[in-house]
């Protein structure tokens, strides 16, 4: 069975949230809890011109939302079961590296 066109739309769109190590932290920052940008800012580091042009790019992924906090503005992610999916993949690819072997490693200095 093929997969739908929505299925692949999903998950390039989660690829493409997923392709910059910015996006990459602060999702990983939501996942742990809803922030505020300017919190989300000092505690990345990053310039907050910076970080609204990240978030646009999630918001536009469907991966985040934000929700209206007074008149302020809290980010979080769009679903619970996101933040279960990083982790999967995190520990997949950990696992994955941890797994590989290669016969010529020490001679090709790889793997």
């Amino acid at each position: 069975m093929l997969p739908l066109a929505s299925d692949i739309d999903a998950l390039a769109r989660f690829g493409r949230a997923l392709a910059d190590p910015i996006r990459c932290r602060i999702l990983l920052a939501l996942r742990e809890a809803p922030a505020h940008p300017a919190d989300l800012a000092e505690r990345l580091e990053i310039s907050r011109t910076r970080l609204s042009n990240h978030l646009a790019c999630l918001r536009d992924c469907g991966i985040v939302v934000t929700v209206p906090v007074g008149r302020r503005v809290r980010y979080e992610l769009a679903d619970a079961r996101l933040g279960h999916a990083l982790d999967d993949l995190r520990g997949a690819v950990v696992a994955v590296e941890a797994d590989r072997t290669c016969p010529d490693a020490d001679e090709k200095d790889c793997c």
